[in-house]
């Protein structure tokens, strides 16, 4: 099993989980912790389904610079056979988009299975297309943008301007993490890392909006603590994920910006709790956070990146 679960990065799946979850979590406003409907539940095995696919699709496109460069990995290697693996690949984004549709019905609004389009589409655009151009890492933040709304609007939302902030500020943060990952099978030019460090930073700076946007209105929507803790919190995180790659960009060599790069994905998870912290409080936060676990184990098992 372990080759499949590097393909398609097991560690990594927590991380989308978390989005779904999350986006589903802070338009809904669920402070008690209950059993969410099933329209939560469809959203993150949407969730789950493209972004396994959109990994071993990845592999599946790449099968010929992973020979050079990753000879390691499954399908070069032959641990797993490439027409198998282009497959299960097209299986699992099947399972995504029935997933989305399913969502759409059972939450009686048409937007799930429209998210679930687009994601679609991107991801293809991605793997084929988009990954070794300058468009990129744009397109990769979009997936993960849409894999945000694909939660929200699960729960009819998203139902307020600020809320827009989330999914274009992790799709920005997202778009930051692909650059600073873009050579990091060989040395990384340390004109991308800074351009990545700095587009990452952006990102949480937009996603902050969420909070930062109401309260310049005069209107604070937190749960359960003041705005200015939230976005003290908000900015002592952003100041650790950055400072691991202004760490790349000091030595670029493969292990440090690999580092950087898992450490940026896996605070994902900690940046979708803080902003259900915001929405719904902290019992959820540490239902959110508590994904950690899925990734931390899943990383003693086969890499993130």
């Amino acid at each position: 099993m372990l080759p499949w679960l590097r393909l398609v990065r097991l560690p990594n799946l927590a991380t989308a989980a978390a989005d779904s979850l999350a986006g589903y979590l802070v338009v809904s406003g669920l402070q008690a912790v209950q059993w969410p409907p099933a329209a939560c539940w469809l959203a993150v095995l949407a969730s789950l389904g493209f972004y396994a696919a959109g990994m071993v699709l990845n592999d599946v496109y790449d099968v010929a610079i992973d020979r050079a460069e990753r000879p390691e990995r499954p399908l070069p290697s032959g641990a797993i056979p490439l027409p198998q693996a282009a497959a299960v690949g097209n299986v699992l984004m099947a399972v995504g988009a029935t997933a989305a549709c399913s969502a759409a019905l059972v939450a009686n609004t048409p937007w799930p299975a429209f998210v679930g389009a687009a994601l679609t589409a991107a991801i293809w655009l991605y793997d084929r297309h988009a990954k070794a151009t300058s468009l990129g890492p744009a397109v990769m933040g979009t997936c993960r943008g849409l894999n945000w709304l694909l939660g929200m609007t699960a729960a009819g939302g998203p139902t307020a301007t600020h809320q827009w902030a989330i999914p274009l500020g992790m799709a920005v943060y997202v778009a930051g993490i692909t650059l600073v990952a873009r050579d990091e099978a060989g040395h990384s030019r340390r004109g991308m890392l800074v351009a990545g460090a700095v587009t990452m930073a952006a990102g949480l700076a937009v996603a902050a909006g969420f909070v930062w946007l109401p309260l310049r209105d005069g209107v604070v929507r937190l749960a359960t603590l003041p705005a200015s803790t939230w976005l003290l919190l908000w900015s002592i995180l952003t100041v650790s994920i950055v400072l691991r790659a202004v760490q790349a960009v000091a030595n670029p060599s493969a292990p440090r910006v690999r580092a950087a790069v898992g450490n940026a994905i896996m605070a994902i998870i900690t940046l979708d709790a803080v902003l259900v912290l915001a929405a719904c409080g902290e019992r959820w936060a540490v239902v959110v956070i508590c994904l950690l676990a899925w990734f931390v184990l899943g990383r003693r098992l086969v890499p993130p990146t």
